[in-house]
């Protein structure tokens, strides 16, 4: 059984799929935010420490450092 994901309410032409991370330990962290598939539209909700954040800027993670040690 396949999940159906969410409509986006902001454009009505995404969809809302939820992404997971992992904490400052290691431990995963399901759902921490959920974003539109939609380019154009950009909206997202996302938890940090328990806060709920609307619409945060999304970055696209390129400039980050690897986390691989070597």
């Amino acid at each position: 059984m396949e999940a159906q994901l969410i409509n986006c309410q902001q454009c009505s032409s995404g969809s809302l799929v939820p992404l997971s991370d992992f904490g400052s330990h290691g431990a995963p962290i399901q759902y921490k935010a959920w974003v539109c598939t939609n380019p154009d539209c950009g909206f997202n909700i996302k938890i940090r420490n328990g806060d709920v954040y609307l619409n945060e800027p999304i970055h696209s993670g390129s400039h980050q450092a690897s986390r691989v040690r070597q």
